[in-house]
């Protein structure tokens, strides 16, 4: 099927007459040419050879037949052009028509130029079968009536498979004109119906003489062109001499003013002349006079007056004539003005014209090079074309061998199915009869067993009646023993009653009577050795202890005193007596993980039946609602600092069912009354005063605890000062445990600053023991804990390893290998009582492992308090809770966001910044994403949203550049949230890959990745989002096992025990030889 080709018709004239176009000759040429063929690639070749139409999808064309040279197609269908013409009177009609070039098609070159001239057609030039038809012509004629047109070039259409020639002829002579479109379509070979391409020869002599013809046409665009900027300069020649004549008529009508003025002034002289001359007139006949000499004046007078004014008359209205004359002029130069304007527009017009046809000279000689490229391409093609046609008759005698032995094998494949029929039914019978000779065998295999079994049951049943007689007889001597023991062990039992630790009151209740306890050795209401007694009976949960509690509870203090006193007895040690010295403990004054650490331990270390205590600055910001029985001591501990002694009030309470001391220090420097825990210029000092205050407490409370364990750098000092100074005054029972949960912080200072707490500086400051590496004039107190406590441990066995080397140690590599005996790796857990979605109060609805249904209840319930979307349920909800700081990889967080947002998630992050640019940063993604509906950033901590963020999210992301420990990993699984970690320090240690085969199944939990980059954070990502989508019974699985991982402080603190108990029989063997 061949499209209706479009035309281009081009006019040119050979003058202007006064602005407009003259009429002039026209000359039109028609060319159409099309490639009939690809012009810079080979077909490809299938099985079946089959090509597709590459240049549109739109136009489907019926596989054409094979042309032999000479011939065109039977169906060739050769349609004319219409063109229709009318002229009116004096009327002169120039259009200029626009190009439109929206689908043209690389492959193709479809041009057309007409150009009016008359042209000879001569026999042969198309073919014989060639559809001839004259265009419809309608004309009219009037007087001096001329068009001029240039007609568009339309290429939406074009075919990359036909060559379409048209030549119009157009004789234009006066009025009359006469035109003529011959049309002549030769289409191209095209692929048949195996994929030959077959190309005749007249199509190769068609397309050189077609080529040939542009050029020639070429040749007329050229003229055309050189005519027309001929044309433009005398129109701009006119242009100059119009405005000539413009600028004289402007100066004679600035005449013309000039002269009015001059005779409207003249006209005022004249009326002023009357006025006097009435003004003569009336003063003479006021006066006397002759009559005689009255009538002359009056005869005079007014002749004089009257050929005045009837000459100003005159030339007054020659003057309006005149400016009457110049008006018009000014008019009809306004109106050629307007005509040179319209001129000029035309002028751009024509202008822009040119421009576009020389880029289509330019288009046209570029494809007729490529043409001429692709008649040289026809022989191989030929050549291909009969290559292929051999390979297809191979193929094709190919296909029939395989499809006779095909035949044949489907025949043999039916006769062996019908063969292995019958030999099933062959077997089936075969089995049947084996079953029932088998049957019949074991009959009687089976009636002689039983009748020997029979023979044998009375020979067991004569035995059994002698062994039941002696058994009776052994009973009875049993019953009489049994009776005798259980007296006894009734006696022993209420014996011991007394001794046995009570499990009916919580850990809260005695920590409360172990601090009350200290309270009156403190304020000296008892002797230490009554102290000591009761603390050891207290911490055994004796039952007397509890009684005589209850008893004394509306008692007053010294009788109460006396009635605990009266309950003391001989006592065996029950466990471990620890102290912990930190700067933080949760809930009441957390700022990171370490607060989290130190109540989980100690709640695990109380619940395995040991002695946990607890020291704390007092800050001013703490929590005091979730301390329970808080009170003041009756008594002022002083402590050593900058040469002074300094007062300390000591506070009690409990916090999570734990004993807690409180020192606030009597110090003009209001040190923990900042309205924060760190961050102080004066932190060094603060912290070095707070360590020497908590051994000076538990000094003179005459405490001696097994363990002295301190925390990261703001209780460092403890080890030092233990050592140095309160060990020789009898302070010497404990050993030293020193945890650091992140190297990266050490705490260093001037070492002049080490004197303020008592420390000998020139003593400490040496390379080996407290001297800082960066400088000799700094000392680094997690070097000094380091050096001189009795254990050192952190807070995963990886993180272990990577601070050992150079890049992970921040400079105390060196120390650490140097005392790698006594360091070792701990992985911390969750206090499984406060992270325990199944009580936990913060969410909306309580779920578990067994029941996972609340989980996604409290999914919609975060998306409707953060306003985002719930349109779909189903849609993945990644969470992300942490400190904004580089080490918990920032930009890998921030490229979290934007690619779960493409991936089809939604985003939640909680967390705030301590640095000041990280946190701009995220305030700007976060106002970015302030009403997105699938992304929300929350720039602050809140206990509550984060325990609902943990139940709410599917995946909880943690990109830490490194990380100690961790602990959002675990409680993220703990809520039944798959975490995406880096495998770093504590997340090595706590999330497996579900695609790692070197690791168990049962211990795969999550998705990992090892690279902190984008690329990393991006295959962890998508695969984690992939499962969820794609696998949901495997992903609910995968939450379920999770569920019921036990990351407590169960384990953790039993390894801490260890160390402990190892550390303590050391010294006492020590102390013992």
């Amino acid at each position: 099927m061949a499209a209706q080709p479009s035309s281009c018709f081009i006019s040119s004239s050979n003058g202007w007459r006064g602005g407009v176009l003259s009429s002039y000759k026209r000359h039109l040429v028609v060319v159409r040419f099309s490639p009939s063929f690809p012009s810079h690639r080979l077909l490809p070749v299938s099985c079946k050879m089959r090509q597709r139409n590459s240049s549109s999808s739109q136009y489907k064309r019926q596989q054409p037949k094979k042309i032999l040279p000479g011939q065109l197609p039977a169906d060739a269908n050769l349609q004319p052009n219409s063109v229709e013409e009318s002229s009116s009177d004096n009327s002169n009609t120039d259009s200029i028509a626009i190009l439109n070039q929206d689908a043209i098609s690389n492959d193709a070159v479809d041009t057309t130029i007409v150009v009016e001239q008359p042209m000879k057609i001569l026999p042969g030039q198309l073919p014989a079968d060639a559809n001839l038809q004259p265009n419809t012509v309608e004309e009219s004629s009037s007087d001096n009536s001329k068009t001029d047109s240039i007609a568009i070039l339309n290429q939406d259409a074009i075919y990359n498979d036909a060559v379409d020639t048209t030549i119009v002829v157009e004789q234009s002579n006066g009025k009359d004109s006469d035109d003529l479109t011959l049309l002549n379509e030769i289409k191209s070979p095209s692929l048949d119906a195996d994929g030959g391409e077959q190309l005749s020869g007249v199509h190769l002599q068609d397309l050189i003489g077609m080529i040939r013809q542009a050029e020639k046409n070429i040749h007329l665009l050229n003229q055309a062109r050189v005519r027309a900027l001929e044309d433009l300069e005398k129109i701009l020649g006119e242009k100059e001499a119009l405005q000539g004549e413009i600028n004289s008529l402007e100066m004679r009508l600035a005449e013309t003013d000039a002269r009015i003025r001059v005779a409207a002034q003249e006209k005022v002289q004249v009326e002023l002349l009357e006025n006097q001359l009435e003004g003569l007139q009336t003063e003479l006949s006021s006066r006397s006079g002759t009559q005689e000499n009255m009538h002359d004046i009056h005869d005079i007078n007014p002749i004089t007056r009257k050929s005045g004014v009837d000459i100003l008359s005159k030339e007054l209205n020659l003057l309006r004539t005149e400016n009457m004359s110049l008006k018009d002029d000014l008019q009809a130069l306004k109106v050629q003005v307007g005509n040179v304007k319209q001129t000029d527009q035309r002028m751009e017009t024509m202008e822009k014209e040119r421009l576009f046809l020389e880029s289509s000279l330019k288009e046209l000689e570029s494809k007729l090079a490529v043409s001429q490229e692709d008649v040289s391409k026809l022989s191989t093609l030929k050549s291909e074309c009969k290559n292929l046609w051999q390979k297809v008759e191979h193929l094709q005698e190919l296909l029939d061998k395989a499809t006779k032995q095909a035949d044949q094998a489907i025949l043999v494949l039916q006769q062996n199915q019908e063969l292995r029929v019958k030999v099933d039914r062959l077997e089936e019978s075969l089995e049947e009869a084996n079953i029932y000779k088998l049957s019949s065998e074991k009959l009687q295999q089976y009636n002689e067993l039983m009748q020997q079994k029979i023979k044998l049951l009375d020979l067991r049943l004569q035995r059994s009646d002698e062994e039941i007689r002696s058994y009776v007889q052994l009973y009875q001597e049993s019953v009489g023993e049994f009776q005798e023991t259980l007296d006894s062990l009734k006696e022993e039992s209420k014996r011991r009653a007394l001794d046995e630790p009570v499990d009916d009151m919580p850990w809260e209740f005695w920590s409360q009577i172990l601090l009350m306890i200290d309270g009156w050795l403190l304020e000296k209401k008892i002797l230490t050795e009554d102290a000591k007694l009761l603390r050891e009976m207290t911490w055994k949960r004796d039952g007397r202890i509890r009684d005589a509690y209850m008893e004394c509870k509306e008692k007053k203090e010294h009788e109460a005193i006396a009635l605990f006193l009266k309950s003391t007895s001989s006592l065996t040690r029950a466990g471990l007596h620890v102290i912990h010295i930190a700067a933080e403990m949760a809930p009441v004054a957390k700022v990171g993980g370490l607060g989290d650490v130190l109540t989980g331990l100690s709640k695990a270390l109380q619940k395995k039946g040991h002695l946990v205590e607890i020291i704390l600055p007092k800050y001013d910001c703490m929590q005091y609602e979730r301390i329970r029985d808080l009170r003041v001591l009756d008594l002022v501990v002083e402590s050593y600092f900058d040469g002074r002694l300094f007062k300390n009030k000591i506070w009690v309470g409990t916090v999570e069912g734990l004993p807690v001391y409180f020192i606030e220090p009597h110090h003009p420097g209001n040190l923990f009354w900042r309205g924060q825990l760190y961050g102080e210029n004066d932190d060094f000092k603060r912290f070095s005063f707070f360590s020497r205050a908590a051994l000076e407490l538990i000094f003179q409370a005459g405490k001696k605890p097994d363990i002295i364990h301190c925390h990261d750098w703001q209780t460092a000092f403890v080890a030092p000062l233990y050592w140095d100074i309160y060990a020789p005054k009898g302070l010497n029972s404990a050993r030293i445990c020193f945890t650091c949960h992140n190297f990266e912080y050490q705490g260093t200072a001037p070492a002049s600053d080490l004197a303020s707490c008592g420390l000998d500086v020139h003593h400490l400051n040496r390379p080996d023991r407290m001297q800082d590496h960066s400088s000799r004039d700094r000392v680094n107190p997690v070097k000094g804990a380091v050096v001189f406590s009795n254990i050192v441990t952190t807070v995963s066995p990886t993180y272990a390893q990577e601070v050992r080397t150079a890049e992970g140690g921040q400079g105390l590599h060196a120390t650490l290998n140097s005392h790698s005996k006594k360091f070792v790796g701990i992985l911390n857990g969750i206090d499984t009582d406060a992270w325990n979605p199944a009580t936990d109060t913060f969410l909306k609805v309580q779920y578990s492992a067994n029941d996972m249904e609340g989980k996604a209840e409290n999914k919609e319930a975060l998306r409707s308090h953060l306003r985002l979307s719930s349109a779909d349920v189903q849609r993945p909800l990644v969470g992300c809770i942490t400190r904004l700081v580089p080490q918990k990889g920032v930009h890998l967080i921030r490229h979290a966001i934007y690619r779960t947002l493409e991936l089809g998630g939604q985003f939640v992050l909680l967390g705030s910044s301590p640095v000041p640019h990280i946190h701009r940063e995220f305030e700007g993604i976060a106002n970015h994403f302030q009403s997105h509906e699938h992304v929300r950033l929350i720039l602050k901590y809140d206990e509550s949203l984060s325990h609902i963020i943990y139940a709410a999210s599917d995946l909880f992301i943690v990109p830490s550049i490194f990380e100690p420990c961790g602990l959002t990993q675990m409680i993220a699984m703990r809520y039944g949230s798959i975490p995406i970690a880096r495998k770093t320090g504590g997340l090595n240690d706590s999330v497996f890959d579900i695609e790692d085969d070197a690791i168990p199944t049962q211990f795969r939990n999550g998705f990992t990745f090892l690279t902190p980059d984008e690329r990393g954070v991006n295959d962890a990502l998508e695969r984690a989002l992939n499962y969820y989508k794609n696998d949901s019974e495997g992903w609910r699985q995968l939450v379920e096992k999770d569920m019921n991982i036990d990351f407590s402080w169960d384990t953790s603190a039993s390894q801490y025990v260890e160390l402990y108990e190892k550390s303590v029989a050391r010294a006492r063997s020590s102390n013992r030889t």
